[in-house]
């Protein structure tokens, strides 16, 4: 089957889409107490499945790209932050301490980068958002990183910004038909390997390539055990979280439904891991590959966390992005 474009833009954010609303109900779960509820997660675990924060946020990354195009700037975000996002009066459900951080440094005046200077500037909430990114950026890793630093100086700051790198250039490789240890590898390498989450992603790379005959739970806390950091409070450490939704892609080596499993099953920060982790595949497989049942159910974000977002389609915001730029 070819996979063109669009097939893979729509693949992507649907893919992150699915990936948010699998791992909503476990987020915050340990793999062992998933083991022990569930045995393994392998569909939707509650009767109305339906994305959050993870998917909100990236439809907002998205909406800026598309009025502002390419050549979009940290003050363009920035802008589209302050019209979209900090006018809101309606509680921000599910929403991470860097965004909630970054809000508030907006509205006291605060511009990037000084907006995304705060306390909490290394978690995940870049990474997983900047699915759009890479859709547009297609093929052109540097222009996936000067928009993902873009996006991020906003909101977050070192790790933070490393780790959102990372999955836009991920998502930059897939949308150009790489397999899945390239696209590993090209990601790996848009970052100095002088960072926490460069060491974290040649941690997870070489156990996933030196144990792929363990069941995959085996492999799963071999991962958790070594990048995991458990004595925080949560789980959304942009190191841990990236490099663990680039694990299962690299584990599923392309298969959608066996990449997004594996991250799911990781527990922890799960809806992002798996959100993250299914951007990627989704990007790789295209959309067709994404099971239909997955896919009826994340045809419109509900604006549980950005009120914004409410009604718009991932779908056709994919389709949009194609055209942004070319």
């Amino acid at each position: 089957m070819v996979v063109n474009l669009i097939d893979r833009a729509r693949g992507c954010l649907a893919g992150l889409a699915v990936g948010d609303a699998l791992g909503r109900p476990v987020e915050g779960m340990s793999a062992q107490e998933i083991r022990e509820k569930y045995g393994s997660v392998s569909d939707f675990v509650n009767m109305t499945p339906g994305g959050s924060d993870d998917t909100e946020y990236a439809l907002l990354t998205a909406s800026a790209i598309l009025k502002y195009g390419r050549e979009i700037t940290a003050d363009n975000f920035a802008d589209f932050w302050i019209e979209k996002v900090c006018p809101q009066n309606q509680a921000f459900a599910g929403a991470g301490f860097s965004e909630m951080n970054a809000i508030a440094n907006l509205k006291n005046g605060l511009r990037p980068p000084r907006s995304g200077q705060h306390n909490h500037a290394w978690s995940d909430g870049l990474a997983m958002r900047v699915a759009p990114v890479g859709i547009v950026a297609a093929g052109d890793y540097e222009v996936a990183k000067r928009i993902a630093i873009a996006d991020g100086m906003v909101s977050h700051a070192g790790e933070g910004i490393h780790s959102g790198v990372v999955i836009a250039v991920a998502i930059a490789a897939a949308m150009n038909g790489l397999d899945a240890d390239t696209i590993f590898d090209d990601s790996c390498k848009a970052i100095s390997k002088d960072t926490w989450t460069h060491r974290s992603m040649m941690s997870v790379k070489e156990i996933v390539l030196a144990n792929r005959n363990l069941p995959k739970s085996e492999i799963a806390d071999l991962l958790l055990k070594k990048v995991a950091v458990e004595d925080y409070f949560y789980a959304d450490l942009a190191p841990e979280a990236v490099s663990l939704a680039m694990a299962a892609v690299l584990y599923g080596a392309g298969d959608y439904v066996e990449t997004l499993l594996f991250a799911v099953n990781l527990g922890r920060d799960a809806d992002t891991i798996a959100a993250m982790a299914g951007a990627v595949v989704g990007a790789m497989s295209g959309y067709e590959a994404i099971p239909d049942n997955w896919k009826r159910a994340v045809i419109s974000v509900g604006g549980t966390c950005l009120q914004f977002a409410k009604g718009l389609n991932p779908y056709t915001v994919a389709e949009q992005l194609i055209g942004v730029g070319r």
